[in-house]
């Protein structure tokens, strides 16, 4: 049997984007080439792939089980016949994909990009906002970074520390805790709060902790962002608990006020992940030196 690599990267495409259009588009080639692929992979396989539903596709089942397999031979291939080079950052034309927290997005995004348009003007940033529900995203090659307060537990994403942040209550100006001398745990369970999740969770480690003094507090609503959960703050008496360095310049530019949060709670992290494949890529590991920089210095006090 000949086989034909280009079509594993036309069945890779496939797959990731449900549709001759969207895998064309993804590989530079028209809809008609891709549809010309996709009748070589039926042949060869013996399976349709992809099935019009409608207005759409949908994968077979053969298609799905093969799918992660398929990527990460093609993945295995590019490295074998793109042997490691030395990188030329001005010559450099490649788009990297980031997942990050929104916060870190608004606070270390534009120190990012600033560094990267200084030294490799042809490469392209996309950030990606976070998903409700986890996401296989740096396994499956879709994400190349993703920045969080999560550590990955799987053993083949890499994760680095780089720093912790205290969290802190975020008020308006004029918002009664401003006028105590100190905020207690009294103070903050009778306020109103509003909690920052993007499942649209209203409970969090703030309420354990309260818990455990014997105090509850009320929880009015829940925001998907912390930009938004400011806005919030900032329009009514609610307060919201966030980590102080990724709002410190939101804090100030829409003239809120932070104050020290009388629970004991450790920092919030930040970590740095990333698939391993990605270990030997001259052009990744260069990105990630940039991020590492810019969020540690977000995170740092």
């Amino acid at each position: 049997m000949q086989l034909d690599l280009n079509l594993l990267a036309a069945l890779d495409a496939l797959l990731e984007e449900g549709s001759v259009a969207g895998a064309a588009a993804r590989l530079h080639v028209t809809a008609p080439a891709m549809s010309r692929s996709l009748g070589r992979i039926r042949r060869t396989t013996g399976d349709q792939i992809l099935v019009r539903t409608g207005r759409t596709m949908t994968p077979t089942p053969y298609a799905i089980a093969v799918r992660e397999q398929v990527h990460e031979l093609l993945h295995q291939v590019q490295g074998v016949l793109a042997p490691s080079r030395e990188l030329d950052l001005t010559t450099l034309e490649r788009t990297f994909t980031l997942r990050w927290h929104d916060s870190l997005v608004a606070a270390s995004g534009p120190a990012l990009l600033a560094a990267v348009r200084a030294q490799a003007p042809g490469v392209r940033l996309r950030f990606l906002a976070e998903s409700s529900g986890d996401t296989p995203g740096l396994r499956r090659g879709e994400v190349d970074l993703e920045a969080n307060a999560n550590r990955p537990a799987a053993p083949d994403i890499r994760a680095e520390n780089l720093g912790a942040t205290p969290l802190v209550i975020i008020v308006r100006h004029g918002h009664p805790l401003t006028r105590v001398e100190a905020v207690t745990a009294q103070h903050y369970a009778a306020a109103e709060h509003i909690t920052v999740s993007r499942r649209g969770n209203l409970a969090n480690a703030l309420d354990d902790a309260l818990a455990r003094l014997g105090l509850s507090r009320r929880v009015v609503a829940s925001a998907p962002t912390e930009a938004a959960a400011l806005e919030f703050a900032r329009g009514s008496d609610v307060l919201v608990s966030v980590p102080e360095a990724t709002t410190r310049t939101a804090v100030a530019d829409l003239g809120l006020v932070a104050l020290p949060l009388p629970l004991e709670l450790p920092s919030a992290p930040v970590y740095l992940s990333w698939h391993q494949r990605h270990d030997s890529d001259h052009a990744h590991a260069w990105l990630r030196g940039l991020a590492r920089t810019a969020l540690a210095a977000c995170a740092a006090p």
